[in-house]
């Protein structure tokens, strides 16, 4: 009785959240029954329940693939570096923003960082072009009539990887301070009061206060970080990659095209895609675990 009661007078409340509920049900859940075909040597003719059922075979046919192996090195490598620097950088970005006193001078800084996230891919790629290609790229074009060499930004496989990256932080550090200036807002302005009359100068105070007032937001960020260690976004390396930077531009994503759309092995594509989810999965559970035996806050 008490529930009905609680549903006829709340119904409202309810209703809204089940709209939201039911698009997570049809466009998160119910696409999942076609991980089958990841243990099945799957024919679009023959469909989910008329393939024939393999097991593990198809993950066995995948570790044995060096292909799998380079795009999974790859993937764990552009990632990683990615943890060490843009991860840090929107914090360090933060750390800058909050220091201006000027509050209209932080706005225009702040609106002018955030543009660069907006961005497509596309849009970023083709400025990539313009601006880093070997023969006609305008930072090569100054350095040649400078008399100085012509960088391989994009054709040289470990210049790509700086700009790779560079590219990405320029993209993403500015929205990423969005949070750690949100945190900021959230400490005690007491905490400042009294660093200054202990005499701590602008510096002490980012370290003694500043810092530790976001370090719960830093952690749970980081750990959601680690979950994705083995998912990367398709539009970064398949607009900046080419052949001659194939071995370090080809990644998971990337590869679960070609197999699965380019070569329309969808077994395969669906097991990778498996695959990834189950090891971001243990990554995010045991970098949980380890924040909560340290005392620190986990993200749950």
């Amino acid at each position: 009785m008490m529930r009905k009661a609680r549903l006829s007078r709340m119904w409202q409340l309810y209703a809204l959240v089940a709209a939201p509920l039911l698009v997570l049900l049809i466009f998160s859940y119910l696409p999942m029954v076609g991980l089958l075909i990841s243990f099945q040597d799957f024919s679009i003719f023959k469909g989910f329940f008329g393939s024939k059922w393999v097991g593990f075979g198809v993950f066995a046919e995948i570790f044995r693939m060096k292909s799998f192996w380079i795009a999974l090195r790859n993937t764990l490598s552009l990632n990683a570096l990615n943890l060490a620097f843009g991860f840090t950088s929107p914090i360090l970005l933060a750390l800058l923003l909050n220091e201006i006193r000027s509050r209209r001078l932080k706005k225009i800084l702040q609106s002018t960082l955030y543009l660069p996230h907006f961005l497509s891919w596309a849009i970023i790629g083709s400025i990539s072009l313009q601006l880093f290609s070997d023969n006609t790229g305008l930072v090569n074009v100054l350095i040649a009539n400078s008399g100085g060499r012509i960088i391989p930004f994009l054709s040289e496989k470990w210049h790509w990887l700086f700009t790779y990256q560079a590219i990405g932080v320029w993209q993403n550090a500015g929205w990423g301070t969005i949070i750690y200036l949100a945190a900021m807002t959230a400490i005690n302005p007491e905490l400042y009061e009294a660093a200054e009359v202990d005499g701590a100068g602008r510096w002490r105070k980012m370290l003694s206060v500043t810092l530790p007032g976001i370090a719960p937001t830093m952690i749970i960020l980081l750990i959601l970080q680690i979950g994705r260690l083995v998912q990367i976004g398709f539009e970064q390396p398949y607009i900046l990659g080419n052949d001659l930077v194939k071995n370090f531009s080809d990644v998971i994503s990337t590869y679960v095209y070609q197999m699965g759309i380019v070569s329309a092995r969808f077994n395969v594509g669906t097991a990778v895609g498996l695959f990834q989810s189950v090891v971001g999965l243990s990554f995010l559970l045991a970098a949980n675990a380890v924040a909560r035996s340290r005392g620190e806050t986990g993200i749950w």
